[in-house]
């Protein structure tokens, strides 16, 4: 189709004199507003203000300059329609074959530190919005254009006479989508300013989704999948840049959600997290990046084989020397020295991984058939302040700084979890022990639940061969399930633990319980022969 007349009103400027006098090369005229018509203008490429062809003035600050049957009736026309080809003729109205419209940042500005609730409403785009619609609405006749990328590829395709209706069509959705996606942020603004700092969750939820890159398969090979991200989001998983290695999985963005959520529990220290199928294998905090891969690749180097390692420092090339003989699948971090890179882009499939802080907390999502389950997200920390000790003997200092530590690590375990540590390094970790209400009480009755403590304690022999030392707490909030200080004091455990590491017993309501069929044909009371050796 012929593209006589062209509408060019953008808040990203990126690139639109060059399209601009591409267009005017072409033989259309140009109507412009505001500060694209200036930048055009200063160009020397002829154009017409929105003024002159409306007859009225921008007004109001410039809120009322396009909403005009001059302007809507150019663009909303049916050309093939006697009854609007009459009503453009008796009123004077011109066509208008493109529109090339991008709207006020208002996603920038939310975005901006100690934005004012006014400064965000001013950034609310009326008219844009109303020419954008109108256009993609009308797309048999009218040629939208809401990306800067396009640009290029419309001049080709209009020096080629390729405008096909299809392709138009395909611009129609993509405008409608750039339409949606700011609607869908101006909702969740209001809803955030109504809501304000009230522990509420929104009464509709809104958000909208681009795709990052389509996926080779799902979770498994007969599936297909994509990945999205919110555009109104910054840092986290969707903003991380890939610097090398073989394409991403499903499962491994899963796994590197769950590493990076980890490794990032930690802002003042040094602190690695190995990943398995969701669950930490090998966890620790160091002096340095190298210090807390070292540690937490020991804790665990069996099941930390092909798995996914996220440091909250920079990868250096020291901890990237310590890692190249071992097979990982990914290795994430916020950033990588040159140096690094280079020890480790030898290794052909690895993925490197540089990934941002998030900027601010995020709502949780699950699916489920037909709807949306929506939580906060799991920001709590246990100290020593939350607890009240009980025993005869209270926790040293030593064995504080253990169970601080591993509560922050069982709430990254899913399913019941069993965690043993020292102060700085996880020492065993068991996922869906089985600790459940009724079973928890069969387990207390019996043997079975020194089975599960000692299986742990079977892994957490340390590099020199000496076996952990160990402090024991517990988490009570499993809806029912039996008290581990009786646990333990019906095993003589309580009074005779030395200092060092911490078990946490907590149970999660998931469903994963992915070692519980470990415990299965062990022999408990064999088993509580084997004492902590100091």
């Amino acid at each position: 189709m012929a593209i006589k007349r062209a509408l060019i009103s953008v808040s990203d400027k990126t690139g639109v004199v060059e399209f601009a006098k591409g267009l005017h090369e072409l033989g259309v005229e140009i109507i412009s507003t505001g500060g694209t018509m200036k930048a055009i203008a200063d160009a020397g490429i002829p154009v017409k203000s929105v003024s002159e062809v409306t007859g009225f003035p921008e007004m109001m600050d410039g809120r009322v300059k396009t909403l005009h049957p001059m302007i809507h009736g150019g663009i909303l026309a049916i050309r093939d329609n006697p009854d609007h080809v009459k009503a453009m003729k008796e009123h004077g109205i011109t066509g208008i074959d493109l529109v090339a419209v991008n709207l006020y940042p208002f996603r920038e500005t939310i975005a901006k530190p100690d934005v004012t609730r006014a400064e965000a409403i001013e950034n609310i785009d009326i008219g844009g919005p109303s020419m954008v619609r109108a256009a993609a609405k009308n797309y048999k006749y009218v040629t939208i254009v809401v990306d800067p990328s396009q640009y290029s590829d419309i001049l080709e395709r209009i020096k080629s006479d390729t405008l096909t209706e299809e392709f138009r069509l395909d611009l129609s959705r993509k405008a409608f989508l750039h339409t949606g996606l700011y609607d869908c942020a101006i909702a969740d603004y209001m809803t955030k300013e109504v809501n304000g700092s009230k522990d509420t969750l929104p009464d509709i939820y809104s958000k909208a989704y681009v795709k990052v890159q389509d996926l080779r398969y799902g979770e498994n090979p007969h599936q297909r999948a994509a990945f999205y991200k919110d555009p109104e989001v910054k840092g986290g998983i969707a903003d991380a840049k890939q610097l090398h290695g073989k394409e991403l999985s499903y499962n491994n963005i899963v796994d590197m959600e769950a590493a990076w959520d980890l490794a990032s529990e930690w802002k003042d220290q040094p602190a690695c997290a190995i990943i398995k199928h969701t669950n930490p294998c090998g966890c620790a905090l160091g002096e340095n990046a190298l210090d807390a891969f070292k540690k937490a690749f020991a804790a665990d180097s069996k099941s930390a084989f092909g798995g996914i390692v996220a440091m909250n420092r920079e990868c250096d090339k020291a901890t990237a020397e310590e890692m190249k003989p071992i097979f990982f699948e990914v290795v994430m971090a916020p950033k990588f020295s040159k140096e690094a890179l280079e020890v480790l882009e030898t290794k052909k499939n690895i993925r490197l991984i540089e990934v941002p802080s998030l900027t601010h907390e995020e709502l949780q999502l699950h699916k489920v058939s037909g709807g949306l389950l929506i939580q906060t997200p799991d920001n709590s920390t246990e100290t020593r302040a939350d607890c009240k000790v009980v025993t005869d003997r209270a926790p040293t200092e030593e064995e504080w700084k253990a169970l601080e530590f591993a509560w922050v690590i069982v709430k990254h375990v899913k399913s019941n979890a069993i965690v043993l540590t020292n102060q700085d390094t996880t020492l065993g970790v068991g996922a869906g022990a089985g600790l459940g209400q009724t079973e928890s009480a069969d387990l207390l009755a019996g043997a079975q639940v020194g089975q599960i403590l000692h299986l742990l304690l079977l892994g957490a022999v340390l590099e020199n061969g000496s076996a952990a030392e160990g402090g024991v707490g517990g988490n009570d909030n499993s809806g029912g399930a039996a008290n581990l200080s009786e646990l333990l004091h019906a095993h003589g455990i309580t009074e005779n633990i030395a200092a060092g590491a911490a078990v946490l017993l907590r149970e999660v309501n998931t469903h994963h319980a992915e070692l519980g069929h470990l415990f299965d044909g062990l022999h408990g009371e064999a088993l509580f022969l084997i004492e902590f050796l100091s």
